[in-house]
């Protein structure tokens, strides 16, 4: 109203000397200044009040509301709409304009978060860039929430409220954004967002600021919010990496020392194993309780020293000293190699095999697989009943070939870690053995590409099954000797 006026004042005494549009000219860039300066309620309120004076004090009859002419009703109409359209033009511009400039703002805040968030080693510190950047920009407080190793969400800001753990809880479930308004202490909106990684759910962040702020902000806050969640993520799998390595580092070293030793024990194993035969065998025959005590002195022998080369070969795969020596070859040779050098402990199962008859050539190492089925026939007839059968079949399917072995015996026991080195199904039996045997079945098994899968069938006993990749074996072309020519 002061600038209506004003501008009133300043051209009455100009109101005999220049033309009337020229007046309406100075009234409508009063009211644009107003718009650019106060926006679009005072801008309006500022262009009425230019067509009530301009009818008052510049048309006549002057000092009056009356008008002599019906034209000046086209001139008050055609002010009143450019003033109105310029103030809805110069309001929106301004808006356009600020909100242009806030959202560089924000750009560039985030692109400093960002690279700050990207040199961070600890979800702490993750936690204090995020709580930085939404106060100085938003001046809103901020928590994060993440799960422990038991998947419980613990909030990384200890200030914050314990009363938040039950929505951080709903949200984290859910995967959806949930906002409370009106939340006492809080601001008064309350917004809890997932921090939703490409790979899982990495926890929760909450903000509290107002309610106004929550509905022009909540873009942001869910581009912040993927941001943390990548963050953590990123900080999740470096963990990952450096446990994996050094699990790793520690197994490489666990198979050098068992390598070592295990060379170290062969020498003389070997040597006790010679001496004790000498004994068992020696003439003139020794006393019987002494030829007893050779023989059971020979058997312990061998025992240790199958352990010992147990070990070096499981110490030697584990740590790549192994090669596979790979070859084309069919697995029915392999499986009756492996049966022929059982020779005796098959003698009290009847052993049932079931190969078919197309079952095509596969790459592998037969020494290593000849092993295993070995170790595996051979686990079969010690924990299961005599007479019981086993049954011994292969199948192709899902590009690989599998091969099963099955018992009726009582079954594995509920350990997950049987195929792990030196675990036994029963730690006090009295079958003899060290539980390396499934281990190294493993090992052989997943060096070639395979995998080894120990489970209790449904009607009774154990069943051992491994795969092989079936790869693409080399093509057998027949030669042809065509007739009067020489063969080759």
């Amino acid at each position: 109203m002061l600038a209506t006026g004003l501008t009133t004042l300043l051209t009455l005494p100009l109101a005999n000397h220049i033309d009337h549009a020229n007046i309406i000219m100075l009234f409508l860039l009063m009211v644009f200044v107003v718009a650019l300066w106060l926006g679009r309620g005072p801008a309006l309120l500022a262009a009425v009040a230019s067509v009530a004076l301009f009818d008052f004090f510049f048309v006549p009859p002057r000092l009056s509301f009356a008008v002599a002419h019906v034209q000046y009703l086209i001139t008050f109409a055609v002010m009143l709409t450019v003033a109105i359209a310029t103030t809805h033009l110069v309001t929106r511009l301004k808006r356009n304009a600020d909100e242009t400039s806030m959202r560089e703002r924000h750009t560039l805040a985030l692109y400093e978060m960002a690279r700050h968030i990207a040199g961070t080693t600890m979800p702490g510190q993750v936690a204090e860039i995020v709580r930085a950047y939404i106060n100085d920009i938003l001046s809103a407080q901020c928590s994060l929430w993440l799960p422990d190793r038991n998947g419980d969400l613990i909030a990384l800001d200890d200030a914050w409220p314990v009363g938040g753990i039950e929505l951080a809880r709903r949200v984290h479930a859910r995967g959806e954004i949930i906002e409370q308004v009106g939340m006492s202490g809080h601001g008064e909106a309350l917004t809890c967002l997932p921090l939703n990684a490409p790979m899982a759910r990495r926890g929760v962040m909450i903000v509290a600021l107002s309610a106004l702020d929550l509905e022009r902000e909540r873009h942001l806050l869910v581009t912040i919010a993927s941001l943390v969640a990548i963050a953590i993520e990123r900080l999740h799998y470096v963990e990952v990496a450096r446990e994996t390595e050094l699990a790793m580092a520690s197994e490489r070293l666990r198979g050098s020392v068992l390598a070592a030793l295990s060379h170290d024990l062969r020498t003389p194993l070997t040597a006790l194993v010679g001496m004790a035969d000498t004994l068992a065998m020696a003439e003139p025959k020794l006393p019987a309780p002494h030829a007893e005590t050779a023989a059971a002195l020979r058997t312990r022998a061998k025992r240790l020293a199958t352990m010992v080369g147990d070990l070096l070969d499981l110490a030697r795969l584990t740590i790549g000293e192994r090669p596979l020596r790979r070859e084309w070859q069919p697995l029915e040779e392999v499986i009756g190699s492996a049966i022929q050098l059982l020779g005796d402990a098959l003698a009290e199962h009847p052993l049932e095999i079931d190969l078919p008859d197309d079952l095509p050539l596969l790459e592998f190492d037969a020494v290593l697989l000849e092993r295993v089925i070995c170790n595996l026939l051979d686990n079969a007839a010690k924990h299961t009943p005599r007479g019981t059968p086993i049954r011994l079949d292969a199948r192709v399917a899902d590009g690989e070939a599998r091969v099963t072995i099955r018992d009726r015996g009582p079954g594995f026991p509920a350990l997950p870690t049987l195929a792990e080195p030196f675990v036994r199904g029963h730690p006090e039996s009295a079958t003899p053995g060290a539980g390396l045997g499934l281990a190294i079945c493993k090992t052989i098994v997943g060096a070639h590409g395979g995998a080894l899968k120990l489970e209790n069938a449904a009607d009774g006993g154990a069943r051992v099954c491994f795969s092989l990749p079936l790869g693409a074996p080399p093509s057998i072309e027949e030669e042809s000797v065509e007739a009067g020519e020489a063969p080759a």
